[in-house]
């Protein structure tokens, strides 16, 4: 019987896109994600989870999904993602030169290319399998991504104890909202908010807070005189 997906945990729903990079990413910094600890909520099957950990520089990205299914595909795309990458071209000594983001060095010096194999030796052939662990790749593709089911917005994960410094979480909010309400909207806000590293969470609001907040206040004053005596909520 098919899963209805009520948490918009749709099956298949990268296959239905006509692109391998996510263009969602290209309008970000290019150096957000640089040496970074990321949480992806609500990763669907880790399409932008890899794509982040193995195109963006980042140290760590976590993935983590309601659905089990889902977190299963996610690890299947790590592998495949794995497997249409270039050949290895990172030597292990790279990571020494740079302790505190290794990431940022090997990327500099051998960037990653990732879809340089087609599809099809994938699917003829299967994936590859990915290397053994050594600490000295742990910040580097496939090593530096992970996943989890978990229900996020709700319960911890091991990882929340060390922080992340950019949370992402893609086309979920309205799924948060159906479900859970205004009361558990505003707690998944907080949840991002404890989890951020002080230099994330602290950034002052982007310049156009104060015309919003001015904006907000017109639409207050309209309705008051719009509602005809009806409560504001």
């Amino acid at each position: 019987m098919p899963v209805v997906p009520i948490h918009g945990n749709y099956y298949g729903y990268y296959l239905k896109r006509p692109f391998t990079a996510d263009p969602r990413l290209s309008l970000l910094s290019d150096d957000l994600f640089a040496g970074r600890r990321v949480l992806d909520v609500g990763c669907n099957e880790g399409w932008v989870t890899c794509e982040i950990a193995q195109s963006w520089g980042a140290s760590h990205v976590l993935g983590v999904d309601i659905d089990e299914v889902l977190i299963r595909g996610s690890w299947r795309r790590r592998c495949v993602a794995w497997s249409l990458q270039a050949p290895d071209s990172h030597p292990s000594h790279l990571a020494s030169d740079s302790e505190e983001h290794p990431s940022k060095c090997a990327r500099e010096e051998t960037p990653i290319v990732p879809n340089h194999f087609p599809a099809s030796f994938e699917h003829t052939y299967g994936p590859m399998s990915v290397p053994p662990y050594e600490n000295t790749s742990k910040h580097i593709f496939p090593h530096n991504v992970s996943f989890r089911t978990a229900d996020w917005v709700n319960e911890d994960v091991p990882e929340d104890q060390s922080g992340y410094d950019v949370v992402i979480a893609f086309s979920i909010s309205k799924w948060i909202h159906l479900n859970g309400g205004d009361n558990v909207m505003v707690r998944f806000f907080k949840r991002v908010h404890d989890v951020l590293s002080v230099s994330q969470s602290s950034k002052r609001p982007p310049p156009c807070h104060s015309p919003c907040q001015l904006q907000k206040r017109r639409c207050v004053r309209v309705l008051r005189v719009a509602s005809g005596g009806v409560p504001i909520i």
